[in-house]
């Protein structure tokens, strides 16, 4: 009995499956012709074959159904996901509905299954964004409010609903106004920290207690973050500036006012250099103003109370001090008038003096006055200077003017000896010094002239009026000159005398001449030949003449005549 077995089913099996088939059909014949089974029990056996397959293929057919269904809802909950996913992103895709894709339901899902890891990756990025700026802003809001609440990420709320990146920049630019008002906050209080703690160095004050006492944060140097910049710690800030500001313009006016007082008193009393320079740091600010007091403790207390003491003690003492000062001025004016030979009764004005003090007159008018008087004495001096420069040189011209006429008086001022070459150098400059006399008086009196015409006065000189002197002078000189031009005359009307008896009586005369003939230039016999008295002949008694005659006149051109002799003869 031959076994056909037919299986309807949607699909077709496989060659090798369609080959096994068929074997265990032909194993399964085998095996009941052993057992010896009828046909009727087994077409049984085969439909009940048959019915378990169909029964496998309903199983795998309502499963594949169901996986399908699945598919399905995954789908369209991705395609719902994305949609609200991208609704909350405010983001566009580029992907169509699962509907609207070609495809099995595995190539839907493996082309919509990247996108919406993608997108939900964006969404958790995104909510990570929103609350990290959400957490700045809260907590420079509470920074600003005055709230010390640590504010962490817990403590906020991200709302899902709305992730867009708009309402992201929306937030982003809040923080930046934040952050920026922050810094701005920051800045001042670091600037009304820096104000204080200069005013504070300035005035010797304790700058972390009073910064300590605005708020605690202040103080922590360290952490910059840390402090506080609320509304409250910046007017309470503003309010200190303030207020130490106040206190330093206090101090310095009163410093100011010390310092005015110690120069004052410096000035009346004459105080040395060394005391005045103890106090430099006082008398400096006088002229300052109060923003260039910069230096470490220059106003403090104790500098303001060192300065009060010092001036007590100076007032104490003015009294005794201006009385010395007084007569100390009187001094420096009679040396004034002294050095510039100004007459002046010292004598008198002492005696008026000590009857001004004594009176009870106020001493600091009176050592202003004095002062005024130097001051004027000065001036006096100084318009004399040029005056009296000049009488120094007329003075030293007539001095050395009366030592040249002595010293042309001596006979031997030629002869060898210790000195004659620096006579000789002092002559030769007295008389180039002696010939500038006239303009010298000339000058001299054209600045007298112009000196007594601009004050109206005489120019005195050792209580005689200058002018006057210089008149008695000139008319003197004249004198001496007009005396000096006579004694000239005659001694070359003497001269001329003897060189005519020595030109009779010459051949009667030994030939040898006296003195050197081949003097050599620049010899003491050479310079004596250049010399005023030289021009005129040696002194009468120099030297003896072989013919006997005693006291006649060697003429200068002895020599030459001697040899117009021997040619004679």
């Amino acid at each position: 009995m031959s076994i056909t077995v037919s299986v309807s089913s949607p699909l077709s099996l496989s060659k090798s499956a369609t080959t096994t088939c068929s074997s265990l059909l032909q194993e399964l014949q085998e095996i009941w012709d052993e057992i010896g089974e009828s046909d009727s029990e087994r077409d049984k056996k085969l439909l009940q074959v048959e019915q378990e397959c169909l029964d496998i293929y309903r199983r795998n057919v309502d499963k594949e159904r169901k996986y399908k269904a699945e598919l399905h809802l995954s789908l369209a909950e991705a395609d719902a996901e994305i949609s609200k996913l991208v609704s909350a992103l405010g983001e566009q895709v580029s992907l169509p509905l699962s509907g609207k894709m070609k495809g099995t339901l595995k190539q839907k899902l493996a082309v919509i299954d990247p996108v919406l890891k993608d997108i939900r990756t964006k969404k958790h990025e995104r909510i990570k964004e929103f609350l990290n700026i959400e957490t700045q802003i809260a907590a420079i809001c509470a920074e600003i409010a005055g709230n010390d609440t640590v504010i962490s990420p817990t403590d906020i709320h991200v709302s899902e609903q709305d992730l867009t990146a708009k309402r992201l920049g929306e937030l982003k630019s809040h923080l930046q106004e934040l952050q920026s008002e922050k810094n701005l906050r920051l800045q001042r209080v670091n600037s009304y920290m820096s104000a204080i703690h200069d005013l504070t160095v300035v005035m010797s004050l304790d700058f972390k207690n009073i910064i300590a006492n605005i708020n605690p944060s202040l103080a922590n140097h360290l952490n910059v973050q840390s402090k506080s910049i609320s509304n409250e710690t910046l007017a309470s800030l503003t309010s200190e500036v303030n207020s130490l500001k106040q206190l330093k313009q206090q101090r310095l006016e009163r410093l100011q006012d010390l310092g005015s007082s110690l120069i004052e008193l410096w000035n009346l009393m004459d105080m040395p250099m060394e005391e005045q320079l103890r106090f430099n740091h006082v008398t400096s600010l006088v002229s300052s103003s109060v923003d260039e007091i910069t230096r470490q403790g220059s106003l403090a207390i104790h500098i303001v109370e060192q300065a009060e003491v010092e001036v007590e003690h100076l007032n104490a003492l003015k009294t005794s001090k201006l009385r010395e000062l007084i007569f100390k001025r009187q001094n420096e004016l009679e040396e004034i008038y002294r050095n510039v030979h100004m007459d002046v009764d010292s004598e008198t004005a002492r005696q008026i003096l000590i009857q001004l003090m004594d009176s009870g007159s106020d001493l600091s008018n009176l050592l202003s006055s004095m002062d005024d008087q130097v001051v004027k004495a000065k001036e006096q001096a100084s318009s004399r200077k040029e005056v009296l420069d000049k009488v120094e040189k007329w003075k030293h011209a007539s001095q050395e003017e009366s030592w040249l006429d002595e010293y042309e008086k001596d006979d031997n001022r030629y002869s060898a000896g210790k000195g004659v070459h620096i006579n000789l150098k002092r002559a030769e400059k007295a008389r180039i010094l002696v010939s500038k006399i006239p303009s010298l008086v000339e000058n001299l009196t054209a600045k007298i002239k112009a000196w007594e015409k601009e004050r109206g006065m005489p120019f005195l000189y050792h209580k005689a009026p200058l002018l006057h002197t210089l008149e008695e002078y000139i008319i003197s000189r004249q004198e001496k000159q007009e005396e000096k031009r006579r004694s000239r005359e005659q001694k070359r009307l003497q001269d001329q005398f003897a060189v005519e008896q020595e030109t009779i009586y010459g051949s009667k005369s030994a030939k040898k001449p006296l003195g050197n003939a081949n003097t050599v230039p620049g010899t003491p016999n050479s310079r004596r030949m250049s010399t005023p008295s030289g021009r005129y002949g040696a002194s009468i008694g120099e030297e003896k003449r072989g013919s006997g005659h005693v006291g006649a006149a060697i003429p200068v051109n002895y020599v030459s005549l001697a040899k117009d002799d021997q040619k004679c003869g």
